[in-house]
């Protein structure tokens, strides 16, 4: 039975390198109908893709390339850029050239309309999924969510805390759990904000008379907005040196749970470049019907409902 992960995630398998050892491997996995990775060394001038099986070559025809080259609903960039990276596909046949060498006809657009129909079809809000960063656009971040096909993940989506552009969160190639937020015929847009934890299990990473690191995310008239965590920031007094994109160090005066606030003293402010890091994520289950972020305590309510049938497609914030 196929699994359907995001691509490059089958490439290190025992299952696919045994698949990789010689034509009879290959052949088995044909007459399975199993899908299998390897590597793209090419793109020729005609957009096909040439792959690295091991035991032989493959060829990836430019309208097997990925679903919507044949339709024109997709640009050749989708072909051309997994040269050099790893590709899914399903075993189409063999035949040979004239010099009598044995090449594999491969199919990704039939191993992603698989995964389609078998896997991503039956997704529904608020179902939690692995997805692996492909790019990053100033308005969101797109993931591969299952043998190269992709989803949105918008920029408020991202974290409870605003940022500038997903990069400052995301990098092409992280691996990262989502959650379903909205499915519109093929087209799945995807969150990712409710598994980095409610305001209460964020705040309780921090205690009042700590000094502790946090980046400026913005300056405004009436004080400073301090990220200390992705999915929690404070309000600290304002400071000569603050500015937005700048490190920080914070004395924390107070949380207040009922108010939903952290009160902040900015010690210092510095420049210092960072890398994303991996998401450490609070939510380890595999759906999620309902996630409120506000404290019980609190009189304003920061939720999200799943359960709700959307009206554009979005899972209601109220």
């Amino acid at each position: 039975m196929n699994t359907y992960y995001p691509e490059g995630w089958k490439m290190d398998t025992p299952e696919n390198r045994a698949a990789m050892q010689s034509s009879s491997a290959l052949q088995a996995a044909w007459s399975e109908g199993r899908i299998l990775e390897a590597r793209a060394l090419l793109c020729d001038s005609a957009h096909n893709l040439v792959v690295d099986l091991g035991c032989m070559k493959g060829l990836i025809p430019r309208e097997e390339g990925a679903i919507g080259i044949r339709e024109g609903t997709a640009r050749d960039i989708a072909i051309i850029s997994r040269v050099n990276r790893p590709v899914c596909f399903l075993i189409q046949g063999f035949f040979k050239d004239e010099a009598g060498t044995t090449t594999a006809l491969l199919s990704r657009r039939a191993a992603q309309e698989e995964c389609r129909r078998m896997r991503l079809n039956h997704l529904v809000p608020g179902d939690v999924i692995p997805a692996r960063v492909t790019h990053l656009e100033s308005f969101g971040a797109f993931a591969d969510v299952g043998c190269g096909v992709v989803a949105l993940l918008p920029i408020d989506a991202i974290s409870v805390s605003r940022i500038d552009h997903p990069r400052e969160r995301l990098a092409p190639g992280m691996d990262i759990r989502t959650i379903v937020r909205s499915v519109e015929g093929t087209r799945i847009t995807l969150t990712h904000k409710e598994l980095l934890g409610t305001w209460a299990e964020n705040a309780a990473q921090f205690h009042a008379g700590e000094t502790v690191a946090g980046m400026i995310r913005s300056v405004e008239p009436y004080g400073v907005f301090v990220e200390l965590s992705p999915n929690l920031a404070g309000l600290a007094e304002s400071h000569e040196g603050a500015a937005a994109g700048l490190q920080a160090s914070v004395y924390i005066k107070s949380i207040l749970p009922a108010r939903m606030k952290v009160k902040l003293i900015i010690i210092d402010t510095f420049r210092y470049p960072t890398q994303p890091s991996t998401p450490h994520y609070f939510f380890q289950g595999d759906h999620m019907d309902r996630f409120l972020y506000s404290p019980p305590e609190c009189g304003k309510l920061v939720v999200t409902d799943f359960t709700i049938p959307p009206i554009s497609g979005a899972a209601r914030k109220l």
